[in-house]
């Protein structure tokens, strides 16, 4: 009865109902949209990260992301690093920024990511086109298919000019983004170093991989210690500063988390206010129910089954648009992200939203004097 009671009420003013469910819908939406990209950011961000083969990251003091790590490392941290107990293997990585000039004229930022396919330590993935040892050949790179127009170029067999030297693209990437719009170009280590006029023991990153049956832990103590210009970082300690460095110092995370709590705030507040117009509307019912002996409580179950009923749909069709948001978007340089986590919690915010609103519906139904049924 309670559940039949409260779908009426919301029925019988169907303009009434469309304003709520469009508020819910334009809250979902709008933070669906503004956490989708901040997942979606924080995922380009660490991509290279997490696909490292690394438990351990050596790099310089102050490095404060992937992109910015300088080169100031040398074959003597890598020894000292290979000397380690407990280290299994030590590959080093080079990050750069570079000028990349195109075929016809001008020229874009790219991040140059030198690395060898045989160390295993950071190989570009989800090739599209070409393989690893296409990579290999004389002045071979990889590049992100999305990037081939801003890169000034049609695909495989290309050739442009990266800082110093001259590259052919041999292999595509599919889907590897870069949050910092600046196209990830995967090379070897020489040809990286030779490119950007490094020296050939110079590199940016070292990847240590942890011996089985070590702990990280003391090994990553160990390796502070023998060293006097660099810092060691685990895994999940870089993510953390890559994270910091280019969602909050740059204040995008901070925007992309106002944004989905002003959403919130808003689709809060419309549908309070249609929740609590139409509690009044009804009030000569709901004293009618307290004068035939119905409890206060019956009377919230009502209002609060308004809300879910209020909030299950207005989620669906929140749900839907969104989604439909996320396929458009998935070829875009800034895709957003939809997890099983992030529906969820869209869903609990809904639904805690709407019993938020229900509030003052229900303060409103408190203050009932069932003796106004009889001044009607």
């Amino acid at each position: 009865m309670i559940l039949t009671l409260a779908l009426r009420n919301l029925l019988h003013d169907r303009i009434r109902l469309a304003v709520t469910l469009i508020g819910i819908l334009f809250s979902i939406v709008l933070v669906a949209v503004q956490l989708g990209l901040y997942l979606g950011s924080s995922r380009m961000i660490t991509a290279n990260i997490d696909r490292a083969n690394a438990d351990l990251w050596v790099t310089t003091f102050g490095a404060k992301s992937f992109e910015d790590g300088g080169l100031l490392l040398t074959d003597r941290e890598r020894h000292q690093a290979l000397a380690t107990p407990g280290v299994a293997s030590v590959v080093p990585l080079l990050v750069s920024f570079a000028e990349w000039r195109k075929p016809e004229g001008g020229s874009t930022r790219v991040v140059l990511v030198g690395s060898d396919a045989d160390d295993n330590g950071l190989v570009p993935w989800s090739l599209s086109q070409g393989t690893l040892e296409d990579i290999k050949a004389p002045d071979a790179v990889a590049v992100d298919s999305s990037y081939l127009a801003d890169l000034g170029i049609s695909g495989i067999g290309d050739t442009a000019q990266v800082a110093s030297g001259r590259i052919k693209v041999r292999a595509l990437t599919d889907g590897v983004r870069s949050f910092t719009q600046s196209p990830y170009t995967y090379t070897t280590l020489n040809r990286a170093r030779h490119l950007l006029g490094a020296d050939s023991d110079r590199t940016t990153f070292l990847l240590v991989k942890v011996a089985e049956g070590a702990n990280i832990e003391t090994v990553q103590t160990d390796l502070g210690r023998r060293f006097q210009t660099a810092e060691v970082l685990t895994t999940e300690e870089f993510r953390t500063r890559s994270l910091k460095q280019w969602l909050f110092k740059t204040g995008a995370g901070l925007a992309l988390i106002g944004g989905a709590l002003l959403g919130s705030l808003v689709g809060t507040v419309i549908v309070a206010q249609t929740l609590y117009s139409s509690t009044k509307d009804h009030i000569h019912e709901f004293a009618t129910l307290r004068a035939l002996g119905s409890s206060k409580g019956y009377i919230h179950k009502v209002i609060l089954a308004q809300a879910g009923f209020s909030a299950v749909i207005g989620y669906a069709l929140g749900m839907i648009i969104a989604l439909l948001i996320l396929y458009a978007s998935r070829n875009s340089a800034l895709p957003l992200v939809m997890t099983p986590g992030l529906a969820f919690w869209l869903f609990a915010l809904t639904v805690s939203m709407c019993a938020i609103s229900a509030l003052s519906a229900i303060v409103k139904v408190t203050k009932i004097d069932p003796a106004t049924v009889f001044s009607r």
